[in-house]
Order: structure tokens, then C-alpha cells, then sequence
């Protein structure tokens, strides 16, 4: 098999798996030479799926927090990461979720074979995928999901259609402002990383409506009183 290290954040790390073996599917083999060379502390296991590419999320051990602590910090996060992924599919677009372990911090999902949003999103119907988007992620809100860490990095695009990924932040809430905060830093994100389409922002905001009308007034009352103590931070600093 062949491995790639294709994100190394401050939790986790993100490797790229490609098998050649199949039977009636492809086969994944991970025995104690690649778990070693992925730096997984972990029993050997083996996958059989349908696509010969995965996805592995590991959240390593962080040495200098107490072991106790760390062991039950990876352990919650994964879990969270988990339940988010399996809430979210078949109502939004995210990888499929093919086998977890929340005691080693371990994930492995499908990969989404597809394009960075961020790369491309000023060369495609921006305003079409700015309401897709808006109404995806009222789904989330809907569903009690704040993302974290929204951006069009953490979005991948394939076959016309935009795939959400990178839920290691995300939490379960109910809050107001959960979902405003959420909705405020992507647009600050997208004004910053997008600044020649940001003009079309208010199609996102089209989208959200769509699928989140219930609680919709509220949230945009709530994101202009977040954006007003933005305004309010910069002047005093």
C-alpha cells in the first residue's frame, strides 16, 4: 500500500491510503510495518471498501500533557468527530465514516477526490455554490452542528457539487450565537480570501434562509451584534 502525509495540524494527522489489492473490494492491510511507519501506536486491522483511496485522521499523543488528560481529550474529540460525521451523512455532503477507534484517536473515511474550493471557487459559478453552501450549512445549524472552522480550504469540489471535510473543531449546540460566530468567521474568511467575489456573499446568506428559515431571523439579528463587536474591537485597538 501506499501512504501520504497530507495534513499535519496541531492535533491530528491526515494520511492519504492507496491500495492496488481487490477482491470484491479493495483491500486495506494495516499491519505492524505501516502502523510503525505512520507512527500509529495500534493492533493490526485490515478494510475492505469500495474505492481503493482512504482517508486516515489520527490524533496523536501530545507528550507534554498530563497522560491521563490527553488520553481522555483525544478520546472526546474523536468521539465528537464521529457522531458529527455520522449526523451529517446523507443530509449534507461529507466523507463517508469507514471505521473508528475513539480510544487511539483514530478515524478513517472516504476521500473525496476532488478539487480544493479555495483554489478554484473564483473560476465557477460562484454564486450557485455561495448558495449551495448557505443552504448546507443551515443544515448543519438545523441539525445542531456548529463546523469551526469554515472556509473554503475545508471544502472540496467534484462533480458540480461541494463536500464539506475537516470537522475537528466542530461541536453539538443549540446556541444562537454558536451559529452567528460560525456563519461571522466564514464570512471574515471569505472577505479576506475572496475579496473580488465577495459582493456575492448575500447568496450564502439566500441559501442559509432556504434551509434554516425557522431560526433565521434570530441568527442574522445575532451576527450584525457580532459584527458590531468586531467593528467595536478594532477601534479601541
Amino acid at each position: 500500500m501506499k501512504y501520504e502525509l497530507i495534513g499535519h495540524g496541531a492535533e491530528a494527522k491526515l494520511y492519504l491510503i492507496e491500495t492496488n489489492e481487490k477482491k470484491d473490494n479493495y483491500i486495506f492491510r494495516f499491519n505492524k510495518d505501516l502502523l510503525k511507519k505512520l507512527d500509529i501506536d495500534y493492533k493490526e486491522f485490515e478494510i475492505n471498501y469500495k474505492e481503493n483511496k482512504i482517508i486516515l485522521k489520527y490524533r496523536y499523543k501530545k507528550k507534554y500533557r498530563n497522560e491521563i488528560i490527553d488520553n481522555r481529550l483525544r478520546k472526546y474529540r474523536t468521539r465528537i468527530e464521529i457522531k458529527i460525521l455520522e449526523k451529517l451523512y446523507n443530509k449534507v455532503n461529507v466523507p463517508e465514516l469507514i471505521y473508528n477507534d475513539e480510544d487511539f484517536g483514530i478515524i478513517i473515511m472516504s476521500y473525496i477526490d476532488g478539487y480544493k474550493l479555495s483554489e478554484y471557487i473564483e473560476k465557477l459559478d460562484y454564486n450557485n455554490i455561495l448558495y449551495n453552501i448557505g443552504k448546507s450549512i443551515g443544515i448543519m445549524h438545523k441539525n445542531n452542528i456548529v463546523h469551526g472552522d469554515l472556509t473554503t480550504a475545508n471544502m472540496i469540489y467534484k462533480d458540480n457539487n461541494i463536500y464539506f471535510i475537516d470537522f475537528g473543531l466542530s461541536f453539538f449546540s443549540k446556541r444562537i450565537e454558536d451559529f452567528a460566530v460560525d456563519i461571522h468567521l466564514f464570512k471574515e474568511i471569505f472577505k479576506s480570501n475572496h475579496w473580488k467575489i465577495y459582493g456575492s456573499f448575500n447568496k450564502f446568506i439566500e441559501g442559509y434562509k432556504e434551509s434554516f428559515n425557522d431560526r433565521y431571523k434570530d441568527i442574522i439579528d445575532r451576527l450584525k451584534k457580532v459584527e458590531a463587536r468586531g467593528r467595536y474591537k478594532s477601534i479601541l485597538f
